[in-house]
């Protein structure tokens, strides 16, 4: 690996040689339930990118009566994990727990930090990237690893979103990249395996804010990243009263209601149901896009979804391009009669639809497996 020349870098940079630095880590988000299932995705890159660099993956588990969960991390593909397990940590801060994570990398050295971008990802990963003065690339699609020099290569779409981009960062270590939930998989679970975990101690540093109360908001239905089949609508729309007939159509089929970005930016659904590169990545084996013109930003979005079906009244619309399958017209001509035909459907049966998608479900399983 060469060797930086630390005279021609930034003075305020600590000197250090890239070659000191070794494993990949990645912050893990815990709570009563468990291990978020976020975290648990971002195992899937960093099992890829310590095999090429032959070295281990680490879970970072910080928080209180977190340790029961690194087993958790261990049956995922973790080889140790280090965690701060303190009642200090009850509640969380970005800047507290940043700093614990600043403390152990500082310790230990590690080569590459993933972190879920997440709420608190996102507010902890870029204090812990200017704390540690190394760069963090955020929301990566990918990442890949140059053998020869040990760079990681952060792959991400840029804002334009026409092209990726491949970012890397030789002269400083740790490499930081974000990933947003549901872009990888979780990595299946082995009971069979075994890991270390690594108690550590730290000094827990006062926080300059107080939290004075909390409320949990109940969902009252799936959140988009969690539903199998979505219904989505976009500026096509002409409005928000077409999301009524979008809520009918996703009822019958036991789904959700999404939409693009114009179609949040108009005020017609929330910024929690936005699909694309500034909301949220979704894995529907069926999404139904309507009137969705299908810029690359709101397909980054999709690109996990099994099956695509577009409607949209425009015949030169990108997304015919990527759609599995293409309804070319008036959006309420056809979700109407889609409507009409699934309620034909279920007047046959109760349980007709829940049937027909529950065969749909175990065809499109078959179709991934194979």
């Amino acid at each position: 690996m060469p060797k930086v020349d630390c005279g021609k870098l930034c003075p305020e940079w600590p000197c250090e040689q890239p070659d000191e630095f070794k494993n990949v880590w990645v912050i893990t988000e815990a709570s009563e339930e468990g291990v978020s299932e976020a975290s648990l995705q971002m195992l899937t890159p960093a099992l890829e990118i310590a095999g090429k660099l032959g070295s281990k993956v680490v879970g970072v588990l910080i928080g209180y009566n977190v340790e029961r969960h690194a087993e958790t991390l261990i049956r995922h593909g973790a080889d140790e994990v280090i965690v701060v397990d303190s009642e200090d940590l009850k509640e969380y801060y970005p800047e507290v727990y940043g700093q614990v994570v600043v403390d152990l990398a500082r310790k230990y050295k590690p080569e590459v930090i993933l972190i879920a971008a997440t709420m608190r990802g996102r507010e902890m990963g870029p204090y812990i990237a200017n704390t540690l003065r190394a760069g963090i690339t955020a929301d990566c699609t990918d990442f890949d690893v140059d053998e020869k020099t040990r760079d990681v290569l952060l792959i991400r779409p840029p804002f334009a979103a026409i092209m990726l981009a491949y970012i890397k960062t030789p002269f400083r270590r740790p490499q930081i990249g974000t990933a947003r939930p549901n872009v990888f998989p979780v990595p299946p679970a082995d009971d069979t395996r075994k890991g270390e975990i690594i108690r550590e101690t730290v000094q827990v540093r006062k926080t300059r804010t107080r939290l004075v109360s909390r409320t949990i908001l109940k969902r009252e239905e799936i959140p988009i990243e969690k539903a199998e089949i979505i219904v989505s609508g976009g500026k096509g729309l002409g409005g928000p009263e077409g999301f009524k007939l979008l809520e009918e159509l996703a009822s019958i089929l036991g789904g959700v209601v999404a939409g693009s970005r114009k179609a949040v930016d108009a005020g017609w659904i929330s910024h929690e149901r936005q699909v694309g590169q500034t909301g949220k990545s979704v894995k529907p084996i069926l999404y139904i896009a309507v009137g969705i013109s299908g810029a690359a930003q709101h397909m980054i979005g999709v690109r996990e979804a099994t099956r695509i079906v577009a409607i949209n009244i425009d015949p030169e619309a990108p997304i015919f391009n990527q759609a599995d399958y293409g309804v070319i017209g008036d959006y309420k001509e056809i979700v109407e009669s889609l409507i009409e035909e699934l309620k034909k459907l279920k007047e046959a049966g109760p349980e007709a639809v829940d049937e027909l998608i529950k065969e749909y479900t175990i065809q499109e399983a078959a179709v991934q497996q194979g």
